[in-house]
């Protein structure tokens, strides 16, 4: 029990094969498609993403035409929506920057059903909110389902700031940095079958747990879900990398094992790729609510500041690293001051940007 540990880095985990990484699809229906390109990175390494930039990307369909995705920079292409052939068949060709050739395999198109409805649930147990997801394909052709969605929520700072100093004097700010959005995509893989079941259904499926702790329901919150329809093909792929990414770290969980996809180096089979492209339609739905679940944010006493300083060295209204909150005192001589992180809300990692779906 107290003897010494020794880290063990198997070679695998230290190597710097430097491989491609392709996420994205063929956006068959009414929106841009979007495919990134990174590389792998030793696990060891502390530091940015490696994006592959310069590529070209070419969707090509069986009959021979050819689409070309633009790159619109850090390692993300893109191809505008058009009308697409639903009963064709499509692969992806890439060729990087240094030369290398990958190319995907024909896939066909899979359509989506709609989104029937998003509803929610709290949990008083787990003290959270779940979110639900419904929907059917009556003609029982899907079976195979991912999920991806998108969460926003409005949130304010403790106090707000209503003075700023600007050339040495204390005016009225007139940007308001107490109110903010926060944002953020979902980040596992998040899957769904009929197969075993008599109808293709799927009756209020989990998708998204929010810890009311988090007070992203105090105020509003947004969550907008993204439904698309899997190949059986492609639906066993994500299900293995979801085996092998965040179903690992106990005892009895599957060990981690190389998943690759349906793209390979042209010339060395040996120079791997991990991704898998398909072809789909995608189906979204948003639902806003106001639950008023959390608490309002809570910080550190206002400090007060006089004005003017009377003293060099003394700290004041116009040399305070501190935000200006309101005017103090009869003569409004003084001001209430408190650090950023109590008055700003950007400081918290939203923007003062209201979505336009608000």
């Amino acid at each position: 029990m107290y003897s010494c540990i020794e880290p063990f880095s198997p070679p695998e985990v230290n190597s710097d094969e430097n491989y491609l990484v392709i996420d994205g699809f063929l956006n068959v229906g009414n929106d841009t498609s979007k495919i990134e390109l990174r590389r792998t990175q030793n696990i060891n390494q502390n530091v940015a993403p490696i994006i592959e930039i310069g590529a070209k990307l070419t969707v090509e369909q069986e009959t021979g035409e050819k689409d070309e995705f633009m790159e619109s920079g850090k390692g993300l292409y893109f191809l505008p929506p058009k009308q697409y052939n639903r009963a064709g068949k499509y692969r992806l060709r890439i060729k990087t920057q240094d030369g290398e050739e990958y190319l995907s395999e024909y896939v066909t198109v899979n359509v989506s059903p709609v989104i029937d409805s998003l509803t929610y649930k709290v949990d008083p147990v787990q003290n959270t909110m779940v979110f639900y997801v419904n929907t059917h394909d009556s003609q029982s052709k899907t079976q195979f389902y991912r999920w991806k969605f998108e969460e926003t929520w409005e949130y304010r700072s403790a106090y707000a700031t209503n003075l700023e100093v600007i050339n040495d004097e204390v005016v009225t700010r007139t940007q308001d940095i107490n109110r903010c959005w926060g944002n953020k995509k979902s980040g596992s893989i998040l899957l769904g079958s009929t197969v075993k079941l008599t109808s293709d259904v799927i009756k209020n499926l989990p998708l998204n747990i929010v810890p009311i702790s988090t007070n992203k329901l105090y105020i509003k919150y947004s969550i907008l879900v993204k439904q698309y329809g899997l190949s059986r093909q492609a639906f066993e792929y994500w299900t293995s990398l979801s085996k092998t990414t965040q179903g690992t770290g106990s005892l009895f969980d599957p060990q981690p094992s190389q998943v690759t996809g349906n793209i390979f180096n042209t010339a060395d089979s040996k120079k791997l790729a991990f991704g898998y492209f398909s072809a789909s339609t995608q189906e979204t739905k948003r639902i806003i609510i106001e639950p008023n679940l959390g608490t309002y944010p809570r910080c550190i006493a206002p400090d007060t500041l006089p004005i003017a300083c009377s003293e060099r060295g003394v700290d004041c209204a116009t040399t305070t690293s501190q935000l200006l909150l309101n005017y103090y005192g009869m003569r409004s001589d003084s001001v209430l001051v408190s650090p950023s992180s109590c008055a700003d809300c950007r400081t918290g990692g939203g923007t003062t940007n209201r979505p336009s779906f608000w």
